[in-house]
């Protein structure tokens, strides 16, 4: 059997994840303002506050009080297309976004501590116009993903700490796309809308160890997590002899892994005033081969089953982050940040989709803190994101059912060229 006319349709997680956040691929950053600042380069070993709990869950064995931070990023995506196979290619497709979080951390003795997060580490909105010429391939998306983290961290001696968080993980999410009506004698397009979630169990562990008295690493492994997401799929509108025996609800079912990776870095204190940052990220994007999804429940056309199972390739690379930043300490009040980090994309030019048409990008980042009293310390940054070009060129995907082969489908190139703005705030009070 050839492509089936559903092929990137149902790919329930993987084909509408996060094209804009400050991370790449799957990737959300955004789970500490503080470490925005410094485009997150030394995000394994600088424990600021209580968000190093993502960080690195050792570095809670930093913090002297009980600290509650709560913060937002705001993300705001531009998307222009160009040298598009079809008329209508308008490039506003990503609506503004946020990305909450929340953290709460308390000693339990001198040695142990203990935290609690909620952040989200994936997510994605966006939003094609109608018309949009590659609105075949992927119309509408929206996939989130919330996590809950429990996490102790151990003070083994004055310079070594480890820490330990399962991860509490609820995804779900939206998509929908066109099929070609007219390709077998209908009239319009037939609209396929998926929907499905899932919960499942991970975890962090890292380590954090002081070298000297101004030199800091750190190591954090976020592992795997692995999802069957079941929902269903609705198709509608089909008003030809062919289409119009799909028209109703299907129960699907994707076995999904978010990938694991490995974040190590440097905090290298010069003085009183000057702090540098480096670090690297290795995530491994190669378990993104191919998706299958399992629809139960669909017609028969000629003896076959055009349904029952679709299969996607990805063909994703492992990929490497590197960040460097700096910090300056103006006065007791005030510290000024600044970061910059590259990222490259999972993708490559004959793999891209239009739900992720996502280059190699480049981020530069500001940031600043601001402690009125030594109880409460009030952050913000920007940054700013760019990306290479990014080509899309996806073929037709045909139907097949017996010897008969349809194309309703049709293929859709483009260059994107994508670009994006962040700002976060957060607050930290200790008590």
């Amino acid at each position: 059997m050839k492509q089936t006319w559903l092929k990137t349709t149902l790919a329930l997680a993987v084909s509408a994840i996060s094209t804009h956040s400050l991370g790449n691929g799957l990737a959300i950053n955004e789970q500490s303002v503080s470490g925005m600042g410094t485009a997150f380069a030394g995000r394994a070993s600088a424990a600021q506050d209580a968000s190093t709990l993502y960080g690195n869950p050792a570095g809670l064995s930093k913090l002297k009080r009980t600290e509650v931070v709560a913060g937002m990023a705001m993300i705001d995506a531009k998307v222009d297309i160009d040298d598009s196979s079809a008329e209508t290619h308008k490039g506003d497709m990503v609506p503004l976004a946020s990305v909450p979080f929340g953290y709460i951390a308390t000693p339990l003795n001198e040695d142990w501590h203990f935290g609690v997060g909620v952040y989200v580490p994936f997510a994605l909105i966006s939003d094609y116009e109608k018309s949009f010429g590659g609105r075949y391939k992927g119309q509408y998306s929206k996939v989130q993903v919330i996590t809950l983290q429990p996490t102790l961290s151990y003070q083994i001696n004055d310079r070594v700490s480890v820490g330990f968080g399962p991860t509490f993980n609820k995804i779900d999410g939206k998509l929908t796309s066109k099929l070609n009506d007219g390709a077998l004698l209908g009239d319009g397009d037939t609209s396929v809308n998926i929907k499905g979630d899932d919960t499942a169990v991970g975890y962090n562990i890292g380590v954090l160890v002081d070298v000297t008295d101004q030199l800091a690493w750190g190591l954090t492994y976020h592992s795997k997590v692995d999802y069957t997401l079941e929902g269903r799929t609705k198709i509608g509108g089909g008003d030809g002899p062919i289409f119009s025996q799909f028209n109703g609800e299907y129960d699907a079912q994707l076995d999904f892994t978010t990938p694991e990776s490995v974040d190590t870095s440097l905090t290298y204190k010069l003085d009183d005033k000057w702090t540098l940052y480096g670090g690297a990220t290795w995530t491994r994007w190669s378990r993104l081969q191919a998706i299958v999804v399992e629809n139960e429940g669909t017609p028969s056309i000629l003896g076959s089953t055009p349904l029952a199972e679709v299969s996607e390739e990805m063909k994703w690379k492992d990929t490497w982050g590197f960040a460097i930043g700096t910090s300056y300490q103006l006065n007791p009040q005030w510290v000024l940040r600044t970061g910059f980090a590259i990222d490259a994309a999972p993708t490559a030019n004959d793999n891209r989709t239009v739900r992720i048409p996502v280059g190699n990008r480049k981020v530069f980042s500001l940031g600043a803190g601001w402690s009125p009293t030594a109880d409460m310390t009030i952050d913000v940054a920007y940054s700013y994101l760019r990306e290479n070009e990014a080509k899309v060129n996806q073929a037709a995907t045909e139907m097949s059912a017996g010897n008969v082969s349809v194309e309703v489908a049709p293929g859709y190139s483009a260059t994107y060229k994508n670009s994006a703005h962040g700002l976060g705030a957060q607050i930290t009070y200790r008590f």
